[in-house]
C-alpha cells in the first residue's frame, strides 16, 4: 500500500492500485500490539503452598498433559503423577494432575475456570497457543494503552510502520475491542468515469 498521508490526526490514507483506504492509526497499532503480547508474553506464576488435585475426565487430562507448554506460558504449572490413574481407569474422573502454580497479574486471580476454558479451546486445536478470555482482556487493555493515540501527528515513516505491521498479522481487520482498523473509501476509476 502506498501512503498518501494522515487525515484529521487519527487516520492514514493509503492507496492500493486504484483503491483508496482509510486506516485507523490507533486501532491498527492496538491490534498489532495485542497480537505481539498474545504471541510472546509468558505470564508469571505464583507457587501454591499445597498442590491442588484436579478432577478431570480422561479426555481433558490427556489434552492438558499434551499441552503443558501452553498452560505454562499462561502461568499454570502442574505436577503429573504417573502412578495415579492406572487403578482409576473404570472411574470417569482422574486425579493424576495437581495444580502447583497459578498465574498472577496485579489484581487478577486466575483459577479452575480459566483452566476449563483453555481445555475447551484446546479440544479442537491442540498444540495451538491460546489464552483464557481474562488474559485476552488484560492484553487488550495493555495494547490499547501502549498504542499510538488519536490526535498524534505521525511522520511518513511512522505511517509506513503501522501499515506494514498490518501485513504481518493474521487477522488485521479489527482491534481487540472490535473497532475496524481499515475501511475502503473509493475506487478512483469511479471518479475518472464520471468526468
Amino acid at each position: 500500500m502506498e501512503i498518501i498521508g494522515q487525515f484529521n490526526l487519527g487516520f492514514i490514507i493509503t492507496k492500493l492500485n486504484n483503491d483508496l483506504f482509510i486506516v485507523d492509526q490507533h486501532a491498527t497499532d492496538e491490534k498489532y500490539n495485542f497480537e505481539q503480547l498474545q504471541l510472546t508474553t509468558i505470564i508469571d506464576s505464583q507457587v501454591l503452598v499445597n498442590p491442588k488435585p484436579l478432577e478431570l475426565t480422561a479426555g481433558n487430562e490427556s489434552i492438558l498433559i499434551e499441552n503443558l507448554d501452553i498452560f505454562k506460558k499462561n502461568g499454570f504449572v502442574f505436577k503429573i503423577d504417573g502412578t495415579v490413574g492406572i487403578e482409576n481407569l473404570n472411574h470417569t474422573l482422574h486425579k493424576k494432575v495437581a495444580l502447583t502454580a497459578i498465574p498472577v497479574s496485579k489484581n487478577c486471580i486466575f483459577g479452575r475456570d480459566d483452566i476449563d476454558e483453555m481445555l475447551f479451546m484446546l479440544q479442537d486445536s491442540s498444540h495451538t497457543m491460546c489464552r483464557p478470555s481474562r488474559v485476552r482482556a488484560m492484553f487488550a487493555s495493555r495494547a490499547c494503552r501502549k498504542s499510538v493515540m488519536i490526535g498524534k501527528h505521525l511522520s511518513k515513516s511512522d505511517m509506513r510502520r503501522l501499515v506494514n505491521h498490518m501485513g504481518e498479522i493474521d487477522q488485521p481487520w479489527n482491534c481487540p475491542h472490535g473497532r475496524p482498523t481499515m475501511r475502503h473509501l473509493i475506487n478512483l476509476d469511479l471518479i475518472e468515469d464520471n468526468n
